[in-house]
């Protein structure tokens, strides 16, 4: 009887902080939404010829905000994650993607980690990204992936082709005498205490907060364990939008805040929106399904624009 007791005691003790932890997840979702942010964001989505193999759709956001400088209104960004190449993105997808890319445009390309499946598709994969020529260059962070394997050759491959790798670090892109800020993370997988410190404050902490920052992360957690003062817009990948879903819910998803931060246009507990990229390629298991590979592209508005 006393075993017994101690057994129901201890079921309920875990039903009770599974359900506190539940709650506490809600209640900072909820906080989260609950925040105006000054950003105005419009999504539309336009699905892909078959002409584009291995990429479904290209998600576009409107974005406004009073910190978009005049110079960089109308100012278009791409945005790619997880090409996890070679994978269920191949050989027969790559063109696509420098064509895409070239097709919409953009004057900044941003890359959100996770690019390959072995270190011999690194030299490829980037001068085929390479020759999509944004005018104002491409900016990246490195994903869990690529800090696993191939870290060094991933680094000299991005110098050599003029990608500029942000790790805990800002860079800044100049337009008729205004600025925009470039922020990027770190996700290292390293549990050492000197990385830990490193990685531990937002490098956008000691920015002012009347520039426009965006901050480029693999994980979306890191925003939402971590204070990101200053920030504007957060860039993510990494959950390949739960790759495969059943009845639209992913039964496994790389992140402890479950489907919170699953895909699309999120806020965080501190307010900040937040964007997650389906990605393009896959891991584990060849198969996408209810999360259609994809390239964003955002478009930058300043306040007082009239955007339709």
């Amino acid at each position: 009887m006393i075993i017994k007791d101690r057994c129901m005691k201890h079921f309920l003790l875990t039903c009770f902080v599974a359900v506190l932890v539940c709650v506490a997840q809600a209640t900072r979702a909820a906080i989260g939404d609950s925040i105006v942010s000054p950003a105005k964001i419009k999504q539309t989505v336009i699905k892909l010829p078959n002409s584009y193999k291995e990429i479904s759709r290209v998600v576009n956001y409107s974005f406004t905000h009073p910190d978009v400088p005049k110079a960089f209104d109308g100012c278009r960004i791409a945005f790619i994650s997880d090409t996890h190449y070679k994978s269920l993105f191949d050989q027969k997808g790559l063109p696509s993607l420098t064509r895409l890319l070239r097709d919409q445009n953009p004057d900044l390309l941003l890359m959100g980690g996770d690019y390959q499946e072995g270190c011999q598709y690194i030299e490829e994969l980037f001068d085929s990204i390479k020759a999509a020529k944004p005018p104002l260059g491409i900016y990246a962070v490195l994903g869990n992936n690529d800090y696993e394997r191939c870290t060094d050759d991933i680094r000299r491959s991005m110098a050599v082709r003029g990608i500029h790798l942000l790790e805990q670090k800002c860079d800044t892109i100049y337009r008729e005498g205004t600025r925009l800020i470039l922020a990027g993370i770190e996700n290292s997988t390293a549990t050492d205490a000197a990385t830990i410190k490193r990685i531990v404050e937002c490098p956008t902490i000691s920015l002012h907060d009347k520039d426009f920052v965006i901050l480029l992360t693999h994980t979306p957690d890191y925003v939402e364990d971590h204070l990101t003062t200053n920030t504007d817009l957060v860039l993510a990948g990494h959950t390949h939008g739960g790759q495969v879903l059943i009845f639209g819910h992913a039964p496994k998803v790389p992140s402890k805040y479950g489907e919170r931060f699953l895909t699309g246009l999120k806020y965080t507990s501190q307010g900040v929106p937040i964007i997650i990229t389906n990605g393009i390629g896959t891991s584990r298991i060849p198969i996408r399904s209810g999360a259609p590979a994809e390239v964003v592209i955002i478009t930058l508005h300043s306040a007082g624009t009239d955007v339709r």
